[in-house]
């Protein structure tokens, strides 16, 4: 088949914007996972690229590269795309209805998504709306309350003290990784959270969650629409920052072993089946405690995890994708073996002559892309192994020879 890969910030979604380094990382990584499985499987595939992402001639399995020069353009690229293309794959942020708004022009394109349905996008993009939903299946979900940046911090303290506990969290309606999250332990920050969340969204309202403790955790599955399966289960390495601070995503471990494994892909797949309009490859993003597996989010798209899952699966996780989507089809089986870490990695902007010998390095999945307008780079780094211990070291590794090139080979 004929396949486009469009990830919304390398592809040139934000043609003419300053470049965010730590999510290029992640998207670029993404796109380059999943056109060299899609390629792997025997189609033929197209991506669409930012010019300045093209200028550094970075590594990328795909047969044609469509750039995207400016702004307004990526739309118009798509559609021109899919008029040769059996199916397109969509990887966006669901923060400002982005990835549903993309999703909607694919599927009016008469090319075949392999998204999730734009209607089944809206349904969990709305976080609140998503908290109800999963606690009326009777799944544990963190104490979650609605505003509106027109309340005033007062009301919003008023009513943490009355239905919470501090630490809270502070969310953005929807919303993307981290952006915009704040971890709030005390009335006095609450002004400056309400602010991070606006600056993240265009939507004036957020939620207030309470604080759960326990290992942030994601449930890879991939779903014909109607059955889900679940394939892996992730851990995720989250900092969440205070008010003033950055939240970030800065990788992950796939598998994760844990004791509520079991009780998380019951959960995950319930989820998923309870919405209509889930299908292809869906994460559910949780927090396991000792004895409970909350749910806290869905990513109804690629997630970064899939670039550890591709290096553990004993199967094409984009086939299979394929097969959910177009053939209503599972895997019988779906085995993981060894253990997979990545992890997003801040270096000194690389000198162009040493992009070649980065290249080189089969576990730099993104490249640190030396931009003049940033102060730093940012890398995606994976490595894996038999054993989860020899993975961890072998990052370690890859992340150390990836810093001494990046230092100009000190």
């Amino acid at each position: 088949m004929r396949v486009i890969v469009y990830e919304h910030v390398s592809s040139g979604g934000l043609a003419g914007e300053l470049l965010p380094v730590g999510i290029l990382s992640e998207g670029f990584a993404m796109l380059r996972a999943v056109s060299s499985d899609f390629q792997a499987a025997g189609h033929s595939v197209t991506v669409l690229l930012d010019s300045r992402l093209a200028a550094f001639n970075p590594p990328l399995n795909a047969d044609h590269v469509v750039l995207v020069s400016s702004s307004g353009e990526a739309g118009t690229a798509l559609d021109k795309a899919s008029e040769d293309a059996d199916a397109a794959l969509v990887i966006a942020p669901e923060s400002n209805q982005v990835l549903q708004s993309i999703v909607e022009r694919v599927e009016n394109s008469g090319v075949t998504s392999l998204n999730c349905l734009a209607s089944g996008i809206k349904k969990v993009a709305n976080k609140a709306n998503l908290y109800a939903h999963v606690k009326n299946l009777g799944l544990p979900v963190p104490e979650t309350f609605l505003f509106t940046d027109v309340d005033g911090a007062e009301k919003v303290t008023a009513a943490i003290q009355r239905n919470l506990r501090f630490p809270v969290v502070f969310k953005p309606l929807s919303g993307t990784s981290c952006a915009g999250l704040s971890l709030v332990r005390n009335p006095s920050q609450i002004a400056t959270a309400v602010n991070k969340t606006k600056k993240s969204s265009t939507s004036s309202q957020f939620i207030v969650q309470q604080f759960i403790e326990g290992a942030a955790a994601s449930v890879s599955l991939i779903s014909t629409g109607r059955e889900a399966l679940p394939i892996s289960l992730n851990k995720q390495n989250v900092t969440l920052g205070a008010p003033e601070a950055d939240s970030s995503y800065n990788g992950g471990e796939v598998p994760l072993d844990n004791i509520l494994k079991a009780r998380a892909f019951a959960a995950a797949k319930q989820v998923v089946e309870a919405f209509g309009g889930l299908r292809g490859y869906v994460g559910v993003d949780v927090v396991l405690t000792e004895d409970s597996v909350f749910v806290v989010d869905v990513n109804p798209r690629l997630t970064t995890s899939y670039v550890g899952l591709q290096n553990v699966a004993l199967f094409n996780p984009a086939e299979v994708t394929l097969n959910a989507v177009l053939k209503g089809e599972l895997p019988k089986k779906a085995s993981l073996s060894g253990y997979s870490c990545f992890s997003k990695v801040t270096v000194p902007k690389p000198a162009l002559s040493a992009l070649p010998e980065i290249y080189q390095l089969r576990d730099v999945i993104s490249p640190p892309f030396p931009f003049a307008e940033t102060g730093a780079a940012c890398s995606l780094v994976e490595a894996h192994g038999a054993k989860l211990q020899d993975a961890q070291l072998n990052l370690h590794e890859a992340k150390e020879r990836l810093q001494r090139i990046c230092h100009g080979g000190k």
